[in-house]
């Protein structure tokens, strides 16, 4: 089975993940609680008193409903500021229904650039960092078609102003994304594996 794997840098990004009980929690709350609050502003709608226990339930959800993907999505916030950026990649299936809604997309997200990833190849980005509706955040996406599988990173902020000073380290982790097959032992015969501990 494909799934993804990356190298964030720890002291600028947590992982959410593997994050597991009380490790990670207050970033993963505060992930969340940015989410919800750009959600709702998007809808139209007002942030209710009843929002930080949503934040709080979806936070201790998270990473087993992530376990259950089994690395087809990796999600991180920002380390300084857990309510500024998520940042998540996750693997798709390319079927036929999946490049239609891609193809169907509106129009603003043909403005993308390519986007080099040495393990994946030439992608594209979209970068948006001044939507034209102001309760759209700004945020970006990186896309990779592997012919069976999409490849996406999507990072959201919630500041406009600071966006461009997080969003070279986006590119960071974006670059660092792989994609790796699991490979059952006894497979492939005539196969030597050797334990790297002898």
């Amino acid at each position: 089975m494909s799934r993804l794997q990356a190298d964030a840098d720890p002291n600028l990004w947590v992982p959410v993940t593997e994050s597991l009980g009380f490790r990670g929690r207050r970033h993963r709350k505060a992930a969340i609680r940015m989410l919800l609050t750009q959600a709702n502003g998007a809808l139209g709608a007002e942030s209710r008193p009843g929002s930080g226990v949503a934040a709080w339930a979806m936070s201790q959800a998270a990473p087993f409903l992530m376990r259950r993907a089994a690395g087809r999505v990796l999600v991180w916030v920002w380390k300084a500021d857990p309510e500024l950026v998520v940042v998540m990649a996750q693997i798709q299936q390319a079927t036929n229904d999946l490049r239609a809604a891609r193809a169907m997309m509106p129009m603003e997200y043909d403005d993308t650039e390519s986007f080099r990833n040495p393990y994946l190849g030439v992608g594209e980005k979209l970068e948006m960092a001044l939507p034209s509706d102001q309760r759209t955040p700004p945020f970006a996406t990186y896309t990779w078609d592997t012919g069976t599988h999409f490849v996406t990173v999507t990072a959201v902020c919630s500041d406009r102003e600071r966006f461009g000073t997080v969003i070279g380290s986006i590119d960071d982790v974006a670059r660092t994304l792989r994609v790796v097959d699991d490979v059952a032992i006894g497979e492939t015969p005539g196969v030597l594996r050797i334990d790297p501990k002898n």
